[in-house]
This record gives structure tokens, sequence and C-alpha cells, in this order.
């Protein structure tokens, strides 16, 4: 709920100093950085609450359909409900790539010879 309202907070009439420091593309990093802790964080959170009942494989599409459909969703609403925060499709593009870097971490740590262990 904290993540939704900050999407769609107005930070344009707050007199925030932004520095000489200029990222190119650093909101797109912030997006990737975001979903990619996201979904990270994602399936270990359905891991424990399904106390590992639900199989790594399922739990990693669960995760990776939610936070792909809620970047959209809050994409969408920024486009309806907010005048001065615009939706850009290199968002959901970054958003997109980051919980697919994070899935692709998650298989990473838990298929190697000897992987990490669910501690249940």
């Amino acid at each position: 709920m904290f993540i939704t309202m900050l999407s769609l907070f107005s930070f344009s009439e707050m007199d925030l100093d932004t520095g000489q420091l200029n990222i190119p593309y650093a909101d797109k990093m912030t997006h990737f950085v975001f979903y990619l802790v996201f979904t990270f964080l994602g399936v270990f959170f359905v891991r424990e609450r399904t106390k590992g009942n639900l199989k790594l494989r399922k739990a990693i599409g669960y995760v990776f359909f939610g936070a792909v459909a809620y970047g959209i969703l809050i994409e969408a609403l920024q486009y309806t409900l907010t005048v001065d925060r615009m939706a850009e499709l290199g968002d959901v593009f970054a958003n997109v790539l980051g919980a697919f870097v994070g899935i692709g971490l998650i298989q990473w740590l838990f298929s190697k010879k000897r992987p990490l262990k669910w501690k249940f």
C-alpha cells in the first residue's frame, strides 16, 4: 500500500533539491532494482507463507505474474488518476526486466549442485 501511494503521489509541488548529479535513466534503474528485489523477496515470502507446500516453480510463476501485473496497474493508475505523473512504457519494460532478473537470480541460487535449502 505504501509503495502504491508513493507511486501515485505528486512530488512536483515539493521543493526537492536534486543537486548537480544527473544520472541518465535513473528512474528506469530504480524501477529495475525495485522489481528485482520485489520478486526475489516475494518468492521467499510465498514459500514461507505456504510452509514449502507450494513448489518453487509455481511460487516463481505467481510472484512473477503478480509483479508484472502490479507494475502495469501502477502505470495505468498514473495515466488515469494523476495529473502530473506520467505512465511510461519504458517503466513497464524496466519493471518486467527487473522481475525477470529477480526470478533468474532465485533460479540460479536454488539450482546449483549444492542449492540453498528452504528452512521450515
